[in-house]
């Protein structure tokens, strides 16, 4: 397709302006199609930018190798750029969007000379749903196209749904790499250095513009730019919410069935739990995505939620067949995979694959490399955030409707991070605003890995949306807040609760056995939605009695009353940080409702002394 094929005469004027500042060598329209996209991946192995994986094993799959510099999000050189510095908040980087834009548009300028220049339409959600919303990205990367047909829904669909005056949110992109005449990348990744690198969303004008990465979080412009930060800033406006969350479908042995959001911050099994092999007989746990959850309320006021995605952006390391098969089973097939190791027969490998590495490997640096389990000090041979771009359809337990455009009926909303000690195994709110109160203090406690923070001290990251909100921190809650202010009654919005998977012991090891046991603590959630779930109050909330959930083998009755456990001590801590290092944070821009709910707490955790 090219320019001269598209209805939309301000989207064409968008592509010419941008056409006229970075001058490609040439433009094509995305279409879509599987051939587009083999003769893209044709490109780049000729280019020697990927390498095509054993047929037999991983048919239809490539595996690319970044530049080092360019291996993940880079949120220090991620801006919110606002029109006021306040509505960005505290949590975001803040640049003044005028003088941003002038920087970048210097950075664009003749940026992709000696490369084609892609438009690729694309929908967030299913094409033509009404909870879906569509975006244009510009690009100079072809491992992008390639990533973003995958990810998301790509081509003429899409733009018969646009039409001639449709609403797009534009999306720019650039490696930030020109080529002289006659050069190429000869094999190498195309990106800028770090100081040239810029992710920047304008949420007044909606428009996300990227500079100097081809790394997924930061040149994917459907993914967090849009999914999230953009479209946070939508939903607030339109009073709905978009929401770094899992979605998965639990069937009970009658067959009955309810849909549960949840939100988790990074390394705390989010993607295990939304493709969740149950240990309980009788029980199935379906995937309608792993990542991001756009919930819109319905006619009958209940919350209904999509995934706007196609795929998934998963993290290689640490899936195995034991943690994660069905993941596993997505990734076997037409796969886009970087920064993975590769084996001598083009295979791929990783550390916590679930068996030794088989023989010399090329490592994500491209150098051979052969394990040694007793050097401790030995690199790793796929970088800790290597990925795989799966379709979401091959996905062996995805839900039939996860594509359903009405969306699906939201009955539980999960918060949940990694915390050793306080946080039990699953505590539910009082109410929506009690709910909101919980996702509003999410946090993990930090380990010897993060080198910047205190071992032992709780990293907060609010409805594990730190880095993801599109505006003030503070006017998220409050938005939070007027959506269940706006439900017809509280009956039907769904239930909230916080779930701790890790609880350790006095030794140090972990109490639960988490994984597909979870499923144990998503029964005595659905029936909490029932009504039939044996529960007691306590001062933080509705929790479990000691016989409700059931027992997984090797857990014993003592070990239920320790996950189970109010730690009254360890709460007044926590509220302590809370309140003097927490909320603080926000100013005037944090809802009295959660300063109250947070004296309720302490009152209650007293009076229970």
């Amino acid at each position: 397709m090219t320019v001269n094929d598209l209805r939309h005469p301000k989207l064409v004027q968008w592509i010419n302006e941008v056409a006229a500042l970075t001058t490609p060598d040439e433009i094509v329209v995305c279409d879509g199609s599987k051939e587009q996209y083999d003769q893209l991946i044709d490109l780049q192995l000729e280019q020697k930018l990927c390498v095509k994986l054993n047929p037999e094993k991983k048919p239809g799959c490539v595996l690319f190798h970044s530049d080092p510099s360019d291996v993940a999000r880079v949120e220090k050189r991620t801006f919110i750029a606002s029109e006021k510095e306040e509505d960005a908040g505290p949590t975001n980087n803040w640049i003044d969007p005028k003088e941003l834009k002038k920087t970048m548009t210097d950075l664009y300028r003749g940026s992709m000379k000696g490369r084609t220049m892609y438009v690729i339409p694309f929908s967030m959600g299913p094409v033509g749903s009404p909870m879906s919303k569509i975006g244009v990205e510009i690009t100079d990367s072809a491992y992008v196209v390639c990533n973003m047909m995958i990810m998301t829904r790509v081509g003429v669909k899409v733009l018969d749904v646009l039409g001639a005056d449709g609403y797009y949110v534009p999306c720019l992109h650039s490696v930030g790499k020109p080529l002289a005449d006659g050069e190429s990348d000869n094999g190498q990744w195309p990106c800028a250095p770090m100081e040239h690198k810029y992710i920047s969303q304008f949420p007044e004008t909606r428009e996300i513009w990227s500079y100097g990465s081809g790394y997924g979080g930061n040149a994917l412009l459907g993914k967090k730019c849009f999914a999230l930060r953009i479209a946070s800033v939508l939903a607030r406006d339109e009073g709905w919410l978009a929401e770094h969350m899992l979605i998965l479908k639990v069937t009970n042995p009658e067959g009955k069935s309810r849909y549960v959001t949840g939100a988790f911050p990074s390394a705390c099994g989010k993607t295990n739990l939304a493709m969740l092999i149950p240990t309980i007989p009788g029980w199935t746990v379906q995937t309608i995505g792993d990542d991001i959850a756009w919930m819109k309320p319905g006619k009958d006021g209940r919350l209904y939620a999509i995934n706007p995605e196609a795929g998934f952006f998963g993290v290689a390391p640490g899936t195995s067949a034991k943690s994660n098969y069905n993941a596993l089973m997505a990734a076997s097939k037409n796969t886009i995979f970087t920064n993975v190791a590769l084996t001598e027969d083009k295979d791929v490998w990783w550390e916590g694959i679930g068996y030794d590495a088989p023989g010399k490997l090329v490592d994500w640096h491209g150098n051979e490399w052969i394990q040694n389990k007793e050097d401790k000090s030995q690199t790793p041979a796929a970088h800790p955030n290597s990925r795989f771009t799966a379709p979401a359809a091959q996905c062996p337990c995805i839900a039939p409707e996860w594509e359903d455009p009405a969306g699906v009926p939201i009955s539980a909303i999960l918060f949940g991070g990694r915390r050793p000690s306080t946080i039990p195994l699953v505590h539910m709110s009082r109410n929506w605003n009690h709910g909101v109160f919980l996702g509003s203090i999410v946090g993990s406690e930090v380990t010897a890995a993060t080198l910047d923070a205190k071992v032992g001290t709780v990293r907060r990251d609010p409805f594990a949306m730190l880095p993801f909100c599109g505006y003030n921190m503070g006017d998220y809650f409050q938005h939070w807040i007027d959506v269940g202010k706006a439900a017809p009654s509280q009956d039907v919005l769904p239930k909230i609760f916080y779930v701790n998977w890790f609880r350790k012991d006095a030794e140090g090891h972990f109490i639960w056995p988490g994984y597909g046991d979870n499923s144990r603590v998503l029964k005595w959630i659905f029936e909490c939605c029932d009504g039939t779930a044996k529960t007691v109050d306590t001062p933080i909330g509705i929790m479990p009695t000691i016989d409700a959930i059931d027992r997984p083998e090797g857990v014993t009755e003592e070990d239920m009353k320790e996950l189970l456990k109010v730690d009254t001590e360890g709460w007044l801590k926590e509220v302590d940080d809370i309140r003097n290092n927490h909320y603080p944070k926000f100013g005037k821009h944090l809802p009295k409702e959660l300063s109250d709910m947070l004296d309720t707490l302490e009152a209650n955790l007293k009076a229970s002394k």
